[in-house]
C-alpha cells in the first residue's frame, strides 16, 4: 500500500469520529488538528492503522497549551495537535493504547501540570526534589533559575513496585554506580539469580534543556542541542538546526549536506566501536574490547585532524555546516576507511568463532518483536528484533536521497543481534562516507541565514547512531526561540530495558544494559 492511500483510508476512518484540520509541514510531516475529547480516540484508530508512536510534548501559548504527539507509518510523519486550557489542564491520557507514550505524558505532567486521564502510572517522573509541588518548569512564567533552596533532598521516597511472595528480594543498584557513567536507579526483584521485575528510575541529570533553550537565537540552540547527548552531538545538532531550516525555508548548499551526511556517519561509527567493545567486555572477552577500543581511538584522532573535534562537535551549524573538507582530508579519509575495513575483517573472526562469547551472548536479552514494536523502539535496539526502519531510508532527507541506504535488520531479539546491527551498521557507513566524499562538489558549506515569522515552526527528523531522533522548534518574534523539544532515541529504548532483561540472570544485566546503552543525557532533559 503507498505512503499516500494509507493517509487517505485513516483519514476516512477517522471522518467518521471527529473533525481533522490538516496541513502540511513539509514533505513528509503533516499536522493534524483535533478536538481534545478525542485524543485518545485518535490514538486507538492509529493503533488498528498500524501507525508507530514516535514522540509526544507540550508548549504553552498565551493562556492554553497546545500537546502533540508525532506518529509515523511508511516513512510518513504525522504531527497531532489539540489544546487544553490552562485553568483545568486535562486530556485523555495515549499511554492505555500505546506503552511508548507512558513516560512522555508523564514529563509533560510534571513540567506543565497537564493531567493525562487514565494515565496506567501516573506518578511523578521527571520531578525529583528540585522544585516544590506544584510549580511546573515549562510554565511562562517559572522562572529559567528556578526557585534553589540550598541542597536538594534526596529522593528517598519515590514508590517503586514491592517484591513480595516467599523468596523473593529486591536489589537496588544506582543512582551512583562503581563506573563512571552517568546516575540512574536500577531496582530489581528476583528470586535467586532469575530477575522477575526491573523498575528503572532515571532524571538524575536534568538539565532543564528545554528551558534555557527559550529566547536563544539559532546558533545559540544549535550549540545547545549538541551538547543534550554528548555522543550524539551531531545527531542532535542536525536535527535542531533541520527544524530551524524548515521554519525559516531556508535549503542547505548541496556540499554541506554531504558534509553533514559524512560528519553523521563517522559518529556512528566511533560508537558502535566503542559499544561492541564494551559488550565483550561485560562478559570478560577484552581483547576484543581492547582492539575495537584501538581503533575507534584511530577514528576520533582523524576526527580532530579533519574536522577540529574529536566527538565533532558544533561541526553543523544552522544553514549548514562550520567545516570545510579540503582533498587532502577526503584523502585522509578514504584511506582510513579501507585500513578500518581491513582491521574489521580480521578482529570480528575473533568473536565469531568464539564459542564462549556465544553462549554469554545468543539467546540472552531477549526482546520479541511484538514487544519492541509496541514500545516503538528505534535503531539498533529494533532493527535487532524485527522493526525495518530506519529514517535515512524511509523518509530520506539530503544526502541520503542520493545514495542506497542498506538497513541492517535481525530478527533474533538477543544480545548477539543487536551487537551484529551494530557491525553491520559500521560496514555499510564505511561505504556512505566513500560515496559522499565521492559525490562532493564544489560549492558553498553555508547558506545565509534568513530569520523566521514570529511562530514559525520546523520538525526536524533524522537518524542518529541510536536510531531516529525527533526535535521540534518553534520562533518567536526577533529571531528567538519560544520552544525547543528534543527527543533522543533512549526515550523509547530505556522501557525495553526493563523487558529484555526479565527471566534473564542478574549477572548477565550489565551486558544486557551495555547492548541498549541507553543515554541517561539524553533521556533527561
Amino acid at each position: 500500500m503507498s505512503s499516500l492511500n494509507w493517509t487517505e483510508d485513516f483519514l476516512s476512518e477517522l471522518s467518521a469520529d471527529m473533525t481533522v484540520a490538516e496541513s502540511a509541514i513539509s514533505s513528509d510531516v503533516t499536522l493534524w488538528q483535533i478536538d481534545n475529547y478525542a485524543w485518545q480516540r485518535f490514538a486507538e484508530i492509529a493503533l488498528r492503522q498500524k501507525l508507530r508512536w514516535a514522540a509526544g510534548w507540550a508548549e504553552q501559548v498565551q493562556d492554553r497549551f497546545l500537546v502533540n504527539a508525532c506518529f509515523e507509518k511508511q516513512g510518513k510523519y504525522i504531527l497531532l495537535r489539540t489544546g487544553v486550557d490552562a485553568s483545568n489542564p486535562e486530556l485523555p491520557s495515549q499511554a492505555t493504547v500505546y506503552p511508548a507514550a507512558n513516560r512522555s505524558e508523564r514529563h509533560t505532567q510534571d513540567m506543565f501540570g497537564i493531567r493525562f486521564s487514565g494515565h496506567p502510572d501516573n506518578r511523578r517522573w521527571t520531578r525529583h526534589q528540585a522544585w516544590i509541588e506544584h510549580n511546573y518548569p515549562l510554565r511562562k512564567d517559572f522562572p529559567v533559575q528556578g526557585t534553589p533552596v540550598g541542597i536538594t533532598a534526596p529522593d528517598m521516597h519515590y514508590p517503586f513496585i514491592k517484591s513480595h511472595g516467599a523468596g523473593t528480594y529486591e536489589i537496588p543498584v544506582g543512582p551512583v554506580h562503581a563506573g563512571i557513567i552517568e546516575p540512574g536507579h536500577f531496582r530489581f526483584q528476583a528470586v535467586g539469580e532469575l530477575i522477575l521485575n526491573l523498575e528503572e528510575r532515571l532524571g538524575y541529570v536534568h538539565k532543564g534543556i528545554e528551558k534555557i533553550a527559550e529566547g536563544r537565537e539559532p546558533e545559540s540552540l544549535a550549540r545547545l542541542a549538541g551538547r543534550i547527548s554528548g555522543d550524539t552531538t551531531v545527531g542532535h545538532c542536525w536535527a535542531a538546526c533541520m527544524a530551524m531550516e524548515q521554519a525559516a525555508g531556508i535549503v542547505v548548499p548541496a556540499r554541506a549536506a554531504l558534509i553533514r551526511g559524512i560528519l553523521a556517519e563517522r559518529e556512528r561509527v566511533a560508537n558502535h566501536m566503542g559499544d561492541i567493545g564494551a559488550i565483550c567486555n561485560d562478559v570478560a572477552f577484552v581483547f576484543a574490547q581492547m582492539q575495537f577500543t584501538r581503533l575507534r581511538e584511530l577514528w576520533l584522532r582523524t576526527n580532530a585532524t579533519v574536522f577540529g573535534h574529536r566527538l565533532l562537535m558544533d561541526s553543523i551549524v544552522p544553514g549548514g555546516v562550520a567545516c570545510e573538507l579540503s582533498d587532502e582530508s577526503c584523502t585522509l579519509i578514504k584511506k582510513e576507511l579501507v585500513e578500518l575495513k581491513n582491521e574489521l575483517n580480521e578482529v570480528i573472526l575473533a568473536l565469531d568463532l568464539n564459542s564462549s562469547l556465544e553462549d554469554r551472548l545468543y539467546t540472552a536479552g531477549f526482546l520479541s518483536e511484538e514487544i519492541a514494536a509496541a514500545f516503538g523502539t528505534v535503531g539498533y535496539v529494533g532493527r535487532a528484533s524485527g522493526q525495518d526502519f530506519d529514517v535515512r531510508r524511509d523518509a530520506p532527507y539530503a544526502p541520503y536521497d542520493q545514495v542506497t541506504v542498506k538497513v541492517a535488520l535481525e530478527n533474533q531479539g538477543d544480545i548477539a543481534s543487536r551487537l551484529w546491527v551494530r557491525y553491520k551498521e559500521i560496514r555499510a557507513s564505511l561505504r556512505l562516507i566513500g560515496e559522499f566524499i565521492e559525490r562532493l562538489v564544489d560549492g558553498d558549506i553555508r547558506t545565509e541565514w534568513q530569520t523566521p515569522s514570529a511562530g514559525a515552526e520546523g520538525l526536524g527528523i533524522v537518524d542518529g547512531w541510536r536510531g531516529e531522533i525527533i526535535t521540534y522548534v518553534r520562533f518567536e518574534a526577533g529571531n528567538k526561540i519560544a520552544r525547543f523539544y528534543p527527543r533522543d532515541p533512549s526515550q523509547l529504548n530505556w522501557p525495553a530495558l526493563e523487558k529484555l532483561v526479565l527471566n534473564n540472570i542478574v549477572p548477565d544485566f550489565p551486558v544486557c544494559n551495555k547492548s541498549v546503552n541507553g543515554s541517561y543525557s539524553g533521556n533527561d532533559l
